[in-house]
């Protein structure tokens, strides 16, 4: 956890001061209309968090949970299985963005941002590039399932110099139509950052790639493994969650000012660096709660919950502390955060970490289904009470909708699930030790 957190750290540092770099390079040499389509279809991604499938859940489970999974049966059919179905995904949503770049549906579905010439030959170079980088990021998962993921984070934090590099040769050699394919570009650069972990990987699992490669294309005479039961729950959490959580943006922009959504976009990004690190170290958890569940082992992840909550506690209220000096700085005067916004930043980070660790250890396909119908009810439940909020609060409405949809939705329900678990398993492992 300390590894992966100080990796994203680092990562964020890095990518911080680079991203000014490419930043300033596209806006003086391609413009701000370049600039916007970028990030217009840089956001492509984001909007396809299903394209997976949920395959992501069945990788890390099957190789934590194995002994030795450079030879284990079921994580190399549990692989072949998921090399297909991420392959056939990648080929439908590659077909569907050829579908509407035939149609010139580009315009319709992602709006004026496109410039008029590039901007749908680029759309579709973005999809079909992020339909090859599904079965290459699988080494990714593989990664994290192996006690690697700081590994993970610091492979991924090549995507800003990458993207820098590429800004700064084409403004070098005078690539003037490049501009309109700056998206693609940072695609292509995801592909190759989703190889090398890939390569990283799989050299830790001698032998391994070339089995599964051998059989993903043996169909009729190896059959992959069910992975179906982890899959399809985590599909379902990670097609809900970002809608429960990212709705907070259209409230304000629907039902208050331009200023309480500019308070609430320079409040998010600070206290994002802090729920980014908590993610990163959460993370790490999810390969030994499954390697504890393959060993029969009980590992209780209340004291985690504990640690994560108050760490993020203290580190949440010394940001808070800071903010009336740090906020004039970075907003050069123009914004300023009330109580109501920070202190709902602070109870959202302090239950997202609370509640990871449990999270973590309910990721096998009993906990994952149980999740599901609570968080289904947390998309109704945090639109609902964020839209009141706002009118009431303005700014920080939303945010603390969101903290405390989280804590009844996700970390009381948790607690319940795990407190449950844990006292069928000791009873389990109780009845199977041998009397004295």
């Amino acid at each position: 956890m300390g590894r992966s957190a100080g990796a994203k750290l680092l990562v964020m540092g890095v990518s911080g001061l680079v991203s000014i770099v490419s930043i300033r390079l596209v806006l003086g040499h391609y413009g701000v209309e370049a600039y916007a389509q970028y990030g217009l279809l840089v956001s492509i991604a984001a909007l396809l968090p299903f394209a997976d499938l949920g395959m992501g859940a069945a990788v890390l489970n099957s190789v934590a949970g194995s002994d030795d999974p450079a030879r284990d049966d079921h994580v190399r059919r549990t692989l072949v299985g998921v090399y297909r179905v991420v392959a056939l995904s990648g080929l439908l949503l590659a077909a569907v963005g050829v579908l509407v770049t035939l149609a010139g549906g580009w315009p319709v579905l992602l709006g004026d941002g496109l410039l008029p010439g590039s901007g749908p030959a680029a759309a579709l170079a973005c999809v079909v590039l992020f339909c090859l980088t599904l079965p290459l990021a699988v080494g990714q998962r593989i990664l994290t399932a192996l006690g690697r993921n700081h590994v993970r984070i610091l492979v991924q934090g090549l995507a800003s110099p990458i993207f820098a590099t590429t800004v700064a040769v084409l403004v070098l050699t005078g690539g003037g139509r490049g501009g309109g394919y700056l998206a693609a570009f940072s695609y292509a650069g995801g592909a190759l950052i989703a190889a090398v972990g890939s390569v990283v990987a799989f050299r830790s699992l001698p032998g391994l790639a070339r089995r599964v490669l051998h059989d993903v294309w043996r169909v009729r005479s190896v059959r992959g493994a069910p992975v179906l039961g982890v899959a399809g729950p985590w599909l379902v959490l990670t097609l809900a969650l970002p809608v429960a959580m990212q709705t907070d943006r259209l409230l304000l922009s629907h039902l208050s000012t331009p200023t309480d959504l500019a308070e609430y976009g320079l409040g998010f990004s600070l206290f994002s660096l802090l729920s980014q690190t908590v993610s990163a170290a959460g993370v790490a958890l999810w390969p030994v709660f499954a390697r504890a569940r393959s060993t029969g082992e009980v590992r209780s992840p209340f004291g985690m919950a504990a640690a994560f909550g108050v760490g993020a506690a203290f580190a949440a209220a010394v940001l808070a502390l800071l903010l009336p000096w740090v906020v004039p700085v970075v907003s050069d005067g123009a914004v300023r955060l009330d109580g109501w916004l920070t202190g709902g930043l602070v109870a959202l980070v302090v239950v997202q970490a609370a509640n990871y660790p449990l999270g973590m250890y309910m990721t096998d396909a009993a906990g994952l289904r149980f999740q599901v119908p609570p968080v289904l009810l947390m998309v109704p439940l945090n639109l609902g009470l964020s839209w009141w909020l706002t009118l009431q609060v303005g700014a920080g409405g939303p945010v603390v909708g969101s903290a405390v949809a989280v804590a009844l939705c996700q970390l009381a329900p948790g607690v319940f699930y795990v407190g449950r678990d844990l006292r069928r398993r000791r009873a389990s492992r109780a009845e199977l030790l041998p009397l004295p």
